[in-house]
């Protein structure tokens, strides 16, 4: 339950963050004529992602077994992808993704013809990318848990985020965006990888990978998943207590490197070391 409503929350806050900065743009440069067209675009991408995601969870439960095991498989690559992207990307443009916003939208709005129609391409295309990349990891999710906790942490995550978006906007709620994005960002790693390592097993079941399937090491009698940490664990990092020695082989490859590259700094962070060090050396 708590994976879905942090993924869920993170992926709303980051829709709520960004029509919040178009909004306030419009209303600060006196177009606030145009908020109608900003939530027909939410409106139309939160729709289709919808849609998207109901229409692929009712299909796919009539897949045979290994169909299934396939599709679950594929499903977990892709959540596996889309989150390390959007963990980089947003590592990335987080400082600057209010100057970018406010380009976009001037040039939207500067052009002759079709004003209207590219403001709501661009807040489509800004609200849909957050929920395609929420639709699939939450179908790899629901197919890690089959109770019904998933789903309502899911929906409380995405009401969280709505919540604090209108106070953001409204209320003039103050967040530590850098710290929040930061953290939640190294948890999903860890949540990638456990995911990357469940996509391995879901290809053994439907019989496309059979090597490395000795077992790396036994934990029942330690932290079993039927315990309370184990359960936890395993919904959240995909924790496995007898794993195969291909599963522990992919988490590590994923992991490792994707925690030398989200520590190491970025090319802003070197360019303001190195000018901050060549001003020292002047003085």
């Amino acid at each position: 339950m708590f994976v879905p409503f942090l993924i869920m929350f993170r992926e709303g806050l980051e829709a709520a963050l960004i029509v919040s900065l178009i909004a306030s743009y419009l209303k600060r440069t006196q177009r606030g004529h145009w908020l109608g067209t900003v939530w027909c675009g939410v409106i139309v991408a939160a729709a289709l992602c919808l849609g998207l995601g109901i229409a692929i969870n009712e299909t796919t439960g009539e897949f045979p077994q290994k169909e299934q095991e396939l599709f679950e498989g594929l499903v977990a690559v892709v959540a596996v992808c889309i989150l390390t992207y959007m963990v980089f990307w947003m590592r990335k443009v987080s400082k600057s993704i209010k100057v970018h916003l406010e380009g976009a939208i001037d040039q939207a709005l500067n052009s002759n013809r079709g004003q209207g129609w590219a403001l709501v391409a661009m807040v489509f295309f800004a609200v849909a990318r957050e929920g395609l990349e929420s639709v699939f990891f939450l179908l790899a999710a629901f197919q890690q848990d089959v109770g019904i906790e998933a789903p309502i942490g899911a929906v409380l995550g995405l009401v969280a985020a709505i919540v604090l978006g209108f106070a953001i906007y409204y209320g003039g709620v103050k967040l530590q965006l850098a710290k929040f994005f930061k953290w939640t960002s190294l948890f999903i790693l860890f949540v990638a990888a456990g995911l990357a390592a469940g996509a391995i097993r879901a290809f053994h079941e439907a019989g496309l990978w059979n090597g490395l399937q000795a077992t790396a090491f036994d934990l029942s009698n330690v932290l079993s998943t039927d315990s309370l940490f184990g359960t936890l664990l395993e919904g959240m990092f995909g924790y496995q207590q007898a794993p195969s020695v291909s599963e522990v082989i992919v988490y590590f490859l994923y992991l490792i490197p994707a925690l030398i590259l989200f520590f190491l700094p970025t090319q802003k962070q070197l360019k303001g070391a190195t000018s901050s060090a060549g001003h020292k050396t002047q003085r």
